[in-house]
């Protein structure tokens, strides 16, 4: 993290791309941050790297595009008590930590404010007697930021407090630092990681085979055989990972590290990402042609995130025009 970039022309010297590159980007009040271990995975020379092109900021994420929100998905009206959100029926999400080792530009806490919704104070009280008050909640996810940014003493800490609460069943973790920096699989980690009474999930989130390199599938591996369920999210980016070719191999990758494809999100609406939007017309035609290329484990759900709605919803519909579309197999 203290090594993490935060000069976009320094990431361009990296590179070994032109500053050019940078001139029209906008000073955001979202920076750049990316890792060296990322950058590793990048390649050089090359403007429209995958990688590169989810962190870098540019200018397009200054435009007010109609229909693009600072809180696209209702996180703030859905706030319990500071960094509780309860918005489904049996399961809430905790605000673990306020920051991420990688700053992804079509975020959608980007603009979430991190310093009003800290439940850290008096070492989690408010928010776990919200939690232990009521009985119909059973799987408690742990978000932000990234929750693995936290000590090893302080997730534990957590967890172990999370189960003294009765009814509870569960905890998912999401995080992106097994991908981003997988060093943070460390033995400590493993250590605690799964030991005790509630069942741990851990959702992961990589969106291209490029973030996967040896290092991670080891990562991924030892947090598997801690006796972890490993599931991935990813988010479906104009430019990044909207082909069929690129999708099955990202499925394929992530099951011979054990982790199963879960959800394949379209773009929440989040101010400054409309430039990463992909049609729903679009993506249902790659999820087909997936669904008849792959087995059906490896398939990631299409969904969406409205506000208001009971929960994540499935995408799904009679396809027009399919052969009009590009896939770019």
């Amino acid at each position: 993290m203290a090594r993490a970039v935060t000069d976009p022309r320094e990431l361009m010297r990296r590179l070994e791309l032109p500053d050019s590159a940078v001139d029209r980007m906008a000073n955001l009040d979202f920076p750049l941050r990316v890792p060296e271990s990322f950058i590793a995975r990048m390649e050089p020379g090359n403007p429209r790297d995958p990688l590169l092109l989810q962190v870098l900021p540019h200018y397009q994420e200054t435009r007010l595009v109609p229909g693009y929100h600072q809180d696209p998905v209702g996180d703030q009206a859905s706030m319990a008590v500071p960094g509780v959100i309860h918005k489904y029926r049996g399961r809430v999400l905790l605000i673990a930590a306020a920051s991420c080792a990688l700053h992804c530009r079509y975020c959608f806490r980007r603009h979430f404010p991190y310093a009003e919704a800290n439940p850290k104070s008096e070492q989690w009280r408010g928010a776990l007697d919200y939690i232990a008050g009521d009985s119909t909640v059973n799987e408690v996810i742990l978000s932000g930021g990234d929750p693995l940014l936290l000590a090893d003493s302080r997730l534990s800490m957590l967890i172990g407090r999370l189960e003294a609460i009765p009814h509870l069943r569960r905890v998912r973790i999401h995080t992106r630092l097994p991908v981003v920096l997988p060093s943070r699989v460390n033995k400590t980690l493993l250590r605690w990681l799964g030991k005790g009474r509630l069942q741990v999930v851990m959702v992961i989130h990589t969106n291209h085979p490029n973030e996967l390199d040896e290092t991670v599938h080891v990562a991924l591996q030892k947090i598997a055989t801690a006796g972890v369920t490993l599931l991935n999210q990813s988010v479906l980016l104009k430019g990044v990972n909207d082909r069929v070719e690129t999708l099955n191999e990202l499925s394929e990758i992530l099951f011979s590290a054990g982790v199963l494809p879960y959800y394949l999100h379209l773009l929440d609406k989040v101010q400054g990402a409309a430039h990463f939007e992909v049609s729903e017309e679009r993506a249902l035609s790659l999820v087909e042609v997936m669904r008849n290329s792959l087995s059906g484990y490896l398939v990631p759900r299409l969904v969406r995130e409205r506000q208001g709605a009971p929960a994540k919803q499935p995408i799904s519909g009679m396809l027009r025009r399919t052969d009009e579309i590009r896939l770019d197999i």
